[in-house]
């Protein structure tokens, strides 16, 4: 974030400085600044909304923008010294080591700011890519239940097992855990978002719920394909 503005600021800079003494300043740096305009202003809107009210099309715009990187850039500063000296040492968890089924998925609308839809194409992404896998052509929670069902597989049911010997405590627990947690994350994340209208998730609830779906799809990958005999 810090990054985005300074590079901002720093052309909008660049700007002001070549239209000294004329109406409009150099094209190619005015294009630049406008390229970077809107990254520029997600991250002031997400630090402050009333920063992000500058208009570079107005007269001396780049001056608005300027001011608004360089109070941007102050609360980043505060909030790093903040972080730094009340908040004890914890993990973090970066969301694009998260599956790639989950993560590829829903990079694009994160980054958006639409943490709801992201977690949405996430599960719409794990349907896609275990249907591929099995074969089987139901879908969201009726594919979960079927595909990690304990019963037998069928001609046009096939099932997702672990590999290890089947006949182990372990592996009948982790087994019972998959489906278990495909049931939870399907009844209880992505029919949620299906059906609400995508709900305004803050950024921390969708980021869990993205964990739990790269755990899920980390097992459908792992599991072996099951068909009848």
């Amino acid at each position: 974030m810090r990054e985005r503005l300074e590079e901002f600021r720093g052309v909008c800079e660049d700007y002001a400085r070549s239209s000294e003494g004329a109406y409009i300043g150099d094209p190619h740096i005015r294009a630049r600044m406008f390229r970077l305009e809107p990254t520029a202003k997600a991250v002031l809107r997400a630090l402050d909304p009333d920063l992000a009210n500058f208009n570079l099309d107005d007269l001396a715009g780049e001056h608005e923008g300027i001011k608004a990187a360089d109070r941007g850039l102050g609360m980043l500063a505060d909030l790093d010294d903040v972080a730094s000296r009340l908040r004890p040492e914890a993990p973090t968890l970066p969301a694009d080591q998260l599956h790639p089924w989950v993560w590829d998925a829903a990079r694009t609308f994160w980054d958006a700011g639409a943490h709801a839809v992201a977690v949405e194409q996430a599960a719409k992404s794990i349907t896609a890519h275990t249907q591929q896998k099995t074969g089987c052509e139901l879908a969201d929670d009726d594919l979960m239940s079927q595909v990690w069902s304990d019963e037998p597989p069928k001609a046009d049911r096939p099932r997702l097992r672990f590999p290890g010997d089947r006949n182990a405590k372990t592996w009948q627990s982790r087994q019972r855990g998959a489906r278990s947690l495909a049931q939870g994350c399907y009844g209880g994340i992505r029919n949620v978002v299906a059906h609400e209208h995508a709900p305004d998730w803050p950024q921390q609830l969708a980021l869990e719920y993205l964990a739990c779906l790269s755990v899920l799809a980390r097992w459908i990958t792992e599991a072996e394909v099951q068909r009848a005999a």
